[in-house]
């Protein structure tokens, strides 16, 4: 029996034959979820076993419902991880207390859909995909009708319009104001439910996190040290890697956030990112990842090889960090201190001058120390929070006392090779008052020594270096030190 059928057959019925409470159907995926269920699994499948990426075409050739089904067989799905529609759920809760019957049917896999359904505890039935068959569209309108002749539905996209056109009241959870309006013109909703949340362009500037592209600026410092800023061909070469780092940064972010929604979804700001809250479709980031890193490592060649080869470890390095090494103890803060330093290196090589191995020396330790503060701020929230430890990373609350030691000696370590850089010969030939440097040092020693007491306190809630950039006496210490420089080099 087709579609069509059906509904004549439901719309033929006597009026006597609807039930007093009509079921009210909604699905999963876009509409009470405000993520895709399927896509989670898969970037969780590729982040546990990301051998199973060969797997996947295999699996599709066996149909959508057989790929579901793969997919949802090896990975542990957690229904409490996931953003719902706040609104909508309320609603549903409200209908299901009024004796309503709620059915959840979506064409996300049946183990994934009882899983939801258990967690959220107020659902008459389920419907879903099995191994065989894929629950949307003309499929599930067909169910729908077969098993209750009269129903509501509550969806959300395109594939939906056969199962709305069988319904008796067709409700949609709109992801925006457009969204709502170019559905509405094919159907006549009786109830919109609205999870817009900011412009679209406002949401893609937060996913590429522009604000963190000022910690690529450290790509200057070794043309400023060596007083070739004014070489417009260096320069020249070192604006194109400095755009170009900048698109590769964002795409590491896209990947990791990604990689890290249920984590990100349990802490109190990051939950709040674009693809965690459901705000921006996983799909998209799955989309823009390998275009930015296109164009960034297609940028990078055309600033030297040498620079594209450093992006290149740099890349490597984050992928490791975010597939790994941030869940191993000091191994993460090492890497982080170490990608911060791969920006000193990579600046070095686009602008084509010597690096210094006291710069190196001096970033290595002070990068440490601002790393672990990263750290030491996530435990302090953990602490506010009344758990023990950090989601997704290896450390407990035990462990406070220790990391703010080491993170204060790898801080005052970086002061100690200043100083011994500035007794050395290279100072000499490069500052003509060498001496107005010794001014430097305890700028640096006050620095560190505030922005880790201010970690201390618990009051660190950025990264360390968007916060000095954000904080007034970080910004006048920063100025002076310049100042500093500019007088000792004349």
């Amino acid at each position: 029996m087709n579609i069509v059928t059906l509904v004549q057959k439901r719309e033929g019925g006597a009026k006597e034959d609807i039930p007093p409470h009509v079921p009210l159907c909604v699905d999963l995926d876009g509409t009470l979820a405000r993520s895709d269920t399927l896509l989670e699994m898969l970037v969780l499948l590729i982040k546990q076993q990301p051998w199973c990426l060969f797997l996947l075409p295999i699996w599709l050739l066996g149909g959508k419902a057989h790929f579901k089904a793969e997919i949802a067989r090896r990975v542990v799905f957690d229904a409490a991880s996931i953003p719902y529609q706040e609104e909508l759920l309320e609603w549903l809760r409200s209908e299901h207390a009024a004796g309503r019957p709620i059915v959840l049917v979506s064409g996300a896999n049946e183990r994934t859909v009882n899983a939801v359904a258990g967690h959220l505890g107020f659902f008459h039935e389920t419907l879903a995909s099995d191994s065989n068959q894929n629950m949307t569209g003309a499929t599930k309108a067909a169910a729908l009708v077969e098993r209750y002749g009269c129903f509501d539905y509550v969806g959300d996209a395109p594939v939906d319009v056969a199962v709305w056109e069988a319904a008796r009241e067709a409700i949609l959870s709109a992801r925006s104001k457009h969204h709502a309006r170019q559905l509405g013109k094919r159907i006549a909703f009786s109830r919109v439910f609205d999870s817009a949340s900011g412009s679209r362009f406002t949401l893609w500037m937060r996913a590429l996190r522009m604000h963190q592209w000022v910690k690529n600026v450290l790509m200057f410092v070794p043309i400023v040290l060596a007083h070739q800023i004014f070489d417009l061909e260096k320069v020249s070469a070192l604006l194109i890697g400095f755009v170009a780092f900048n698109i590769s940064a964002s795409s590491v972010y896209i990947l990791n956030d990604l990689l890290d929604l249920a984590a990100d979804r349990q802490h109190p700001r990051k939950k709040l990112r674009p693809f965690a809250s459901g705000d921006l479709p996983i799909i998209q980031g799955l989309v823009a990842w390998p275009i930015l890193v296109s164009v960034g490592f297609g940028l990078a060649l055309c600033a030297s090889p040498a620079f594209a080869l450093a992006l290149a470890g740099y890349y490597a390095l984050t992928l490791a960090y975010s597939f790994d090494l941030k869940r191993r103890p000091l191994v993460d803060v090492f890497a982080l201190a170490s990608l911060y330093t791969l920006r000193i290196i990579a600046g070095a090589a686009a602008a084509s001058v010597e690096l210094s191995p006291w710069l190196l020396g001096f970033s290595i330790f002070i990068f440490l120390s601002l790393a672990i503060i990263k750290r030491v701020a996530e435990l302090h929230s953990v602490r506010e929070r009344g758990l023990s430890d950090i989601a997704g990373r290896g450390y407990r609350l035990e462990d406070l006392a220790m990391l703010e030691i080491l993170g204060v000696a790898a801080g005052y370590a970086s002061v100690v090779v200043l100083a011994l850089y500035i007794s050395a010969p290279e100072s000499r030939a490069l500052y003509v008052h060498h001496q107005l440097l010794w001014l430097f040092a305890p700028l640096v020693l006050f620095w560190i020594s505030r922005v880790w007491l201010i970690t201390h306190r618990g009051e660190m809630h950025d990264d360390p270096i968007v916060f000095a950039l954000k904080d007034a006496p970080s910004r006048i210490v920063g100025l002076i030190a310049l100042l500093v420089l500019e007088i000792a080099a004349l």
